[in-house]
């Protein structure tokens, strides 16, 4: 078992850091979260699949084991009412994130609390702005007690929330990361393009800032490239795994021309994203052009899987603990070209 561990600056000092999100969509398509509501119930109901899932995404190579707090807000516990399970969920989801990091062989990963955005702010209601608050604090003070190294903060549209939620973890004395989910519009809703947003947040104290969601690689890298140039500390970028382009810059309205079945939303988000995936090596490159650009921070948020973090985290340099079991073709029956295949292979590759 691994006995020390660096802090996050520490290891951003020393080099690229990999994080791993996207619990959402993994827990949904492996069968332990419902789709729509989005609750992350699974840290009460089948605590052994989150820390496998946990623990699958660290052995993939990242450096950080975020507690599965996304949408974990009482706004949403409100919805599903069940609003009394609320603190027991925050801390079971990052109890079982710290069983988990504990396990790392080389080196105990980070914890990261994780508070998102709302839903519920409006920039001209100063009670939302103040129930928002109450939200982020009670989140936050709860991953303090249980002893997270940082908070994550993520996916904020409105660069006012962002800042309230950086203010709540500067509050509690912790480290902060905070990424923006940039939409359609191309600049936060409350007017900032998300360049200046990330300086202004670095500015009041986040040791990273950067974005995630919502854009593919292809959509978010203009965007990292730009916050790169105006921000002096470190940058995250954690793009979904799908094929975004410049008529459909996020995964909201992504079309499916090969579909042919009745869907039972208007688009194909959020459970019909399946044929639109960037494979592993589309995602290795462009992790290496994050970190050729300055991303010190680097990941994939909703639909990553273990195998695409781990081709992530071996493009910027870094070997996972099960980077062992990476693809490696010399000895498969069709593609493999070891002398110890001589004399059956060929004839296969000829008539596949």
């Amino acid at each position: 078992m691994a006995t020390s561990k660096r802090t996050l600056e520490e290891r951003l000092q020393a080099g690229t850091v990999i994080c791993a999100e996207g619990y959402l969509f993994e827990m949904e398509r492996r069968g332990y979260l419902q789709a729509g509501s989005f609750v992350p119930e699974v840290a009460l109901d089948n605590p052994d699949v989150l820390k496998q899932t946990y623990r699958d995404f660290m052995l993939a190579g990242s450096d950080v084991v975020l507690a599965f707090t996304y949408n974990a807000h009482r706004e949403k516990m409100r919805i599903i009412g069940k609003e009394d399970l609320l603190e027991p969920l925050n801390r079971s989801a990052i109890r079982l994130a710290k069983e988990v990091a504990k396990e790392h062989p080389e080196e105990e990963a980070l914890v990261a609390g994780n508070i998102s955005n709302t839903n519920i702010f409006d920039p001209e209601d100063p009670a939302s702005k103040e129930q928002v608050r109450q939200m982020f604090r009670e989140m936050v003070q709860w991953s303090k007690e249980e002893g997270v190294d940082f908070v994550n903060a993520e996916t904020f549209y409105y660069h006012e929330e962002a800042v309230i939620a950086l203010e709540e973890i500067l509050r509690q004395d912790l480290p902060a990361v905070v990424t923006l989910g940039v939409m359609g519009e191309n600049k936060m809703r409350d007017g900032l393009s998300p360049e200046e947003s990330c300086r202004l947040l670095s500015e009041k104290g986040a040791l990273v800032v950067g974005m995630n969601c919502f854009r593919g690689p292809d959509t978010m890298q203009p965007f990292l490239e730009r916050i790169r140039h105006h921000v002096d500390g470190y940058v995250a970028g954690l793009p979904v795994p799908y094929r975004t382009k410049d008529d459909h810059p996020t995964f909201f309205n992504l079309p499916d021309s090969g579909c042919s079945c009745h869907l039972p939303t208007e688009t194909t988000f959020p459970t019909s994203l399946d044929p639109l995936y960037h494979n592993r090596y589309e995602l290795a490159e462009w992790a290496k052009e994050a970190k050729a650009i300055g991303i010190n921070y680097i990941g994939l948020c909703c639909g990553a899987s273990p195998a695409m973090i781990r081709a992530v985290a071996e493009a910027t340099g870094k070997e996972a603990v099960n980077s062992t079991y990476s693809p490696d073709m010399t000895k498969h029956f069709l593609f493999g070209k070891d002398d110890s295949l001589k004399g059956h292979n060929q004839d296969y590759r000829s008539k596949a």
